[in-house]
């Protein structure tokens, strides 16, 4: 095991002064309509609009005054990058993000607005990877990887722990999966905390390298996903694949409709922005497709950033 329950307890205390913890919320509609009593932890409402966050926070409130006065690396097109650059803005230290050229640019502005100095490069992994290596050498930088850092991992784990604190009765807790550093986290946190309780992941069909991954006993990369859940398109990492593998008791996938009916019923019913990625873990639920009724649930909603002129019921 990378992470214990200590790493996750430490980051707790160690971001506290620096996020949002997030509210718990239930919906009498959405309990109707599931047959479970669900407990909603709303990271859509954490500082950047995701979990991402923590990971980030406790990753750089980490590091010695030496390491943090030569910044941080990544690369990321999504909510790490946009995580880590706020992150390192209040820590007061440089935040070197790499891009993709194609990235989009609401994503772009977000990252500069949050003081990351973004480098862009071609939009594949090895041009992503050889330029972040490049920056590391010539700065000194700590690479912060998006989800296969136990540092990340462990921030991850501290919103279980406080919904946990807030609902110590759950019977379950289900977490979206996409590199694994949220569910990973988790899993740790919540079996370590609540003897018996189950986690049980949430995934695309349409990228569902995860589901395949625990099928198989070994990582299958995600090849070509094609699903609106975007902030799931990363296959599992060597660090959170092992624990993910011991602790989650299985990945549940969703169908696109799923992810996209109940991903509109919870912004009309419990008036909250989602996106699609947090939507997946309330599409388990929806579709039915393993047996939670009458159980206490506990959903991580990852995130709500969502692009408002390209909502997926909208024609």
């Amino acid at each position: 095991m990378t992470i214990t329950l200590t790493d996750i307890q430490q980051a707790t205390q160690r971001i506290k002064p620096y996020i949002h913890r997030t509210p718990v919320l239930t919906n009498k509609s959405l309990n109707e309509k599931v047959g479970a009593q669900v407990y909603m932890k709303c990271e859509n409402l954490q500082k950047v609009g995701a979990f991402k966050f923590r990971g980030a926070s406790n990753a750089v409130w980490s590091l010695t005054d030496e390491e943090a006065a030569r910044g941080v690396v990544t690369h990321s097109s999504g909510n790490h990058a946009q995580a880590l650059a706020l992150a390192a803005k209040m820590r007061g230290i440089p935040a070197y993000i790499v891009m993709p050229s194609n990235a989009p640019q609401v994503k772009k502005n977000a990252v500069a607005g949050y003081g990351g100095q973004i480098t862009f490069c071609e939009p594949t992994l090895e041009a992503r990877e050889s330029t972040m290596e490049g920056i590391r050498l010539r700065t000194g930088a700590s690479v912060v990887h998006p989800y296969d850092n136990e540092r990340v991992m462990a921030g991850q784990g501290t919103a279980a722990l406080e919904l946990l604190e807030e609902v110590p009765d759950l019977d379950v807790i289900l977490a979206p999966v996409g590199g694994g550093g949220l569910l990973s986290g988790t899993s740790i946190a919540a079996t370590e905390t609540k003897k018996g309780i189950r986690v049980i992941a949430a995934e695309p069909e349409m990228a569902d390298d995860a589901f395949r991954s625990m099928q198989a006993g070994k990582i299958i990369p995600s090849q070509n996903p094609k699903t609106i859940a975007d902030g799931l398109l990363t296959s599992l990492g060597v660090l959170t694949y092992p624990v993910i593998k011991e602790r989650v008791e299985q990945v549940v996938t969703v169908s696109e409709a799923g992810i996209v009916d109940s991903m509109k019923f919870i912004w009309e019913r419990a008036k909250i922005v989602i996106e699609p990625s947090a939507a997946t873990v309330i599409a388990v639920l929806w579709e039915r497709k393993i047996d939670l009724s009458g159980l206490k649930v506990g959903v991580i909603l990852s995130g709500g950033n969502v692009d408002l002129e390209k909502l997926p019921w909208q024609k």
